[in-house]
């Protein structure tokens, strides 16, 4: 048997039909050759489903003649190539499919900043909003520098809260605490000031607001009192005091 014969044998040999001298010769040849091992072990799932197929009845004049080995392996080259046309085409389907996935998820993060630079916006409304028609009483502090405004509205949960502060510096981490009647503190929001500070000289900002709330109503408020905390704090102080 020939080389060139014997890489036509592939199919034949997988399926059973080779003569056993021919098989021999096919298994030694097979020994030295990576491409026919790697077609056969492709081809043998092939060759198992056909074994899955129940005998045709033979016709009344007798059974065809065989086919030739080197046909069968060109149909069963053909069939493999069929197959790996499809599975390229599947994996180009998933990789589109991936793309899709990954676009509309972009998609959303873009839509879910939006919403977020919505939200924020709609804060800052009403943070404007209850500072311009709250309760509102002021004050500033002589000794640090700092200014301030709170205002207040009953909710039925307790007070919602907005604050307007400038002339602090930073860095800080500051807190602002309603002071109820008997001297108990609780806290209504807390933030970070950044180093240049609010509204003093090369401050981005001229001042902060902000909105938070607590259980207490308005009348059970005595002040409120902006409060440094955290690590920039040193010892804790009072920034201002507003009056409830």
């Amino acid at each position: 048997m020939s080389a060139a014969m014997s890489h036509t044998d592939v199919g034949a040999y997988a399926l059973g039909l080779l003569e056993e001298p021919d098989r021999r010769a096919f298994e030694n040849h097979l020994s030295g050759c990576p491409a026919c091992d790697t077609e056969l072990a492709e081809l043998r799932g092939v060759a198992a489903t056909l074994d899955g197929i129940s005998r045709i009845p033979e016709p009344a004049g007798g059974p065809p003649a065989p086919p030739e080995p080197a046909v069968i392996s060109d149909l069963l080259r053909r069939r493999i190539r069929r197959e790996r046309r499809h599975r390229a085409a599947r994996a180009m389907a998933a990789a589109a499919a991936g793309v899709v996935l990954v676009g509309g998820a972009l998609g959303t993060g873009y839509t879910l900043g939006a919403d977020r630079d919505r939200t924020a916006s709609q804060e800052d409304a009403g943070t404007a909003a209850l500072l311009r028609d709250g309760h509102r009483t002021s004050a500033a502090d002589a000794t640090t520098g700092a200014t301030g405004t709170v205002a207040t509205r009953r909710t039925a949960w307790g007070s919602r809260i907005a604050l307007e502060l400038s002339r602090v510096r930073g860095p800080l981490e500051c807190e602002l605490v309603a002071v109820d009647r008997a001297g108990r503190p609780h806290t209504v929001a807390g933030w970070a000031v950044p180093a240049a500070g609010y509204g003093l000289p090369g401050s981005a900002r001229p001042r902060l607001t902000l909105q938070g709330g607590t259980a207490l109503r308005p009348r059970e408020i005595s002040r409120f009192e902006v409060r440094t905390t955290g690590e920039f704090a040193g010892s804790p102080r009072t920034l201002l005091t507003v009056p409830g």
